[in-house]
């Protein structure tokens, strides 16, 4: 298969298969005839597999050292089964922050909602980010 071809079937985009290539997570074979790098069957299974690890969260690096200990004939399920559990809760600890984030954003939206837009007068840029929290703050002093 050509990387088009290769990367309609992974349902990529063809630069993806030229980066994971690049990377070393997949390999191809040069055409003698044409010059044309071509993938076999197990790149398309590899590829499968890097998209399937990708939507569980792990890293190129990580994905390229499963390749590697099964390259060598070692099952890579225990180390799979400890990085997973070490992303849960890195994965929860960013949920927290970004719903963190969106209370915030959302506290500043309520804020504005009372503010009054302000003109650029040489000391201010933008009154509704320079003066949000202190507005949050009092919207709080009035509930």
């Amino acid at each position: 298969m050509k990387v088009s071809e290769l990367a309609k079937k992974a349902q990529v985009t063809p630069e993806t298969v030229r980066h994971y290539t690049r990377e070393g997570l997949i390999k191809a074979q040069r055409n003698p005839n044409n010059g044309y790098q071509e993938y076999n069957h197990e790149a398309l299974k590899k590829l499968q597999f890097i998209q399937q690890a990708r939507e569980l969260g792990f890293s190129l690096k990580q994905i390229s050292d499963i390749f590697a200990q099964s390259d060598l004939g070692d099952s890579p399920c225990p180390m799979v089964r400890d990085l997973l559990r070490q992303k849960v809760p890195e994965t929860k600890r960013q949920i927290a922050q970004l719903q963190a984030h969106l209370h915030k954003m959302e506290a500043a939206l309520a804020a504005w909602e009372e503010m009054e837009d302000g003109v650029p007068n040489g000391h201010s840029i933008c009154c509704l980010i320079e003066d949000w929290q202190e507005a949050a703050c009092c919207e709080g002093d009035h509930q």
